[in-house]
C-alpha cells in the first residue's frame, strides 16, 4: 500500500487554531463541494505549534483513504488541520468521521497530570469574536470514557477534553457522529437550548505519546460536516 508523507502547503490561514495560536491550511471549494466531505488530503501541518518531525502519512489509495500517525518517542507533538469551506460555517450542524486506535500510549490518560497522551485526537473548534472554543475529542489509553476533563478557560480560549473512546478494539475502525451546535451548547452554555452558537471552524487531528514517553499511532478517515 502506497503512502505519501503529509506537508506543510496551500495558502495557510494565520489563524489561532485550537486556542494554539497556530495555522492551518482550507480545504478546497471543490472539495468542499461534495457532499461537504473534507479530504484526508486536505489536512496539513500546524506549522507554529508543530515540532519538526511530521509522522503522518497519508493512504489515498486505501479504501477509505486515510490518514496514519505513528508517534515515536522523543519526537515532539505535530499537530494537522483544515479547515471547512465558507458556506458550512454557520450552517455546520454534524461532524462525523472514522478513526482506529492501533498503539495506545502507556498509561496515557488526558484526566492525570502528566499522562495526557492520546492514540488519537479530534479537536472541533469555533471562534467567537477574539474567543476561541474548542472541544478535544479523544481515543484514551486508560481514561475514564465519557470524563470531560483538562478544562481551559480565559478572555481567549475555552476548551475541553472529551473521552469518546477508552481502549480497544486496537486495529478496527470506530464511526463516530457528534452534534456540533448540541455539543457546544452542552460544554459551553451549560445546556441552553437556545443559545446562540458561532461559527464551526475546523478541525485538526493529533497522535502523541511525549508524556508517557511511549509508541502511539492512529489512523484517520471519512471526515463529513453535515449542514
Amino acid at each position: 500500500m502506497s503512502s505519501t508523507r503529509i506537508v506543510a502547503g496551500g495558502f495557510a490561514a494565520l489563524l489561532a487554531f485550537a486556542g494554539l495560536g497556530s495555522s492551518f491550511s482550507r480545504a478546497s471549494a471543490e472539495s468542499a463541494a461534495v457532499a461537504h466531505r473534507l479530504p484526508v488530503s486536505a489536512f496539513r501541518v500546524v506549522e507554529r505549534e508543530s515540532g519538526p518531525t511530521n509522522y503522518y502519512r497519508l493512504f489515498k489509495a486505501a479504501d477509505p483513504p486515510f490518514i496514519r500517525a505513528e508517534y515515536h518517542p522523543p519526537f515532539e507533538t505535530t499537530v494537522l488541520a483544515v479547515q471547512v469551506a465558507d458556506a458550512d460555517r454557520a450552517l455546520a450542524r454534524v461532524l462525523s468521521w472514522r478513526w482506529r486506535a492501533v498503539t495506545l500510549p502507556k498509561g496515557g490518560n488526558e484526566c492525570q497530570a502528566g499522562k495526557g497522551d492520546s492514540a488519537a485526537v479530534i479537536y472541533a473548534s469555533w471562534r467567537r469574536g477574539l474567543r476561541w472554543y474548542t472541544l478535544k475529542y479523544v481515543w484514551s489509553a486508560v481514561g475514564p470514557k465519557g470524563a470531560v476533563c483538562d478544562t481551559k478557560s480565559n478572555p481567549f480560549l475555552a476548551q475541553k477534553t472529551v473521552v469518546l473512546e477508552t481502549g480497544g478494539p486496537l486495529n478496527a475502525w470506530q464511526n463516530e457522529r457528534i452534534d456540533l451546535k448540541a455539543e457546544f451548547r452542552k460544554h459551553f452554555e451549560n445546556g441552553d437550548a437556545t443559545a446562540a452558537v458561532p461559527d464551526f471552524l475546523g478541525i485538526g487531528i493529533m497522535t502523541d505519546g511525549d508524556q508517557t514517553h511511549s509508541d502511539s499511532s492512529a489512523d484517520y478517515a471519512d471526515f463529513v460536516v453535515e449542514r
